[in-house]
């Protein structure tokens, strides 16, 4: 085997559905002026059992079921998520228990919104590299916890969800190479941080950098892929803000492509954005199976990262 690929995705959201409505009845906002500036229309907001892990064993068992293994078959497990509440054991240990895999590497991984593309790339690594076969790959976050729900800047973008891939050896690469990076001195933009432990961010230098300096990155991972933007049949992009997404997604090119609006629906679930919008466009058959899929993330560090893959 010479590379890996994605056999399947999965995802969960809460039942809860939270609507910009109820959003202004907390804080002084309205369904126009969040829509006017995120695009946001609803979001899913965890119970207390929706924990982390719970939501990430979810997300894991469909992908599983999908693609016809069971958490037997994994032994690899890398979990991005920057909501765990607890230190030890990780995240992605608690799911492989809840999974029934019997002894699988166990990693979490934090890069906040970039973080399902960074774990696919360590994923697909380390397949390439001998050292596992089946390998689950999972975004998941619980924002809802760390959100000060009377500041009218932050609570209406956050959600909380899962979104998980279950990725395999395979004759020939099916993921290619991860373009992926930081801009550290910006790194404070988006954050959170103790002791607050609330999420905030500098909406407007996020907003500059996303939409001046990233579509030239998201072109490299084109190139590095070998894609040109109209053949793509998809484009994920995180789900962070439709004002962010719609410039960006059309400074790309991908003009035949499929662009994941899935924030309008589902807010600004951070790492847990990309599988969740991807998985449920393929639920509802809107990517043909085998198209090349741009998977293109950033956020907190400022970190990015992105790839392009074969639609399962």
């Amino acid at each position: 085997m010479t590379g890996s690929r994605v056999l399947s995705f999965g995802h969960y959201q809460p039942a809860k559905v939270v609507t910009n409505a109820d959003l202004a009845e907390l804080v002084d906002t309205s369904d126009e002026w969040i829509q006017s500036r995120v695009g946001i229309k609803t979001r899913h907001i965890a119970d207390e059992h929706e924990t982390v892990p719970y939501m990430a064993a979810q997300a894991a068992t469909k992908a599983l079921a999908t693609a016809g293994l069971s958490g037997a078959d994994i032994d690899l497990v890398i979990l991005a998520t920057c909501t765990a509440v607890d230190r030890s054991p990780n995240m992605a240990a608690r799911v492989a228990a809840a999974i029934g895999a019997p002894s699988p590497a166990a990693i979490d991984v934090n890069t906040a919104c970039s973080g399902f593309p960074h774990a696919l790339a360590l994923a697909d690594a380390t397949i390439k590299a001998g050292s596992a076969t089946k390998a689950l790959v999972i975004g998941v976050e619980r924002l809802s916890d760390f959100t000060d729900w009377t500041d009218r800047r932050t609570c209406v973008l956050v959600a909380d969800g899962a979104g998980a891939a279950v990725v395999v050896a395979a004759e020939e690469p099916e993921i290619s190479p991860v373009v992926w990076g930081s801009v550290p001195e910006m790194g404070d933009a988006v954050r959170i941080e103790a002791p607050s432990n609330t999420f905030a961010q500098e909406g407007q230098s996020v907003y500059r950098w996303t939409t001046t300096a990233l579509p030239k990155v998201a072109r490299q991972v084109l190139e590095r892929a070998g894609v040109q933007p109209e053949e793509l049949g998809g484009v994920i992009l995180h789900q962070a803000n439709l004002r962010i997404i719609e410039p960006l997604a059309r400074k790309i090119g991908a003009v035949n492509a499929v662009v994941a609006h899935d924030v309008v629906e589902s807010g600004n679930t951070s790492a847990a954005s990309i599988p969740l919008a991807l998985s449920k466009l393929i639920e509802r058959g809107e990517i043909a199976p085998g198209s090349p899929v741009l998977l293109f993330a950033f956020g907190g560090g400022l970190s990015y990262a992105g790839q392009v893959i074969r639609c399962p």
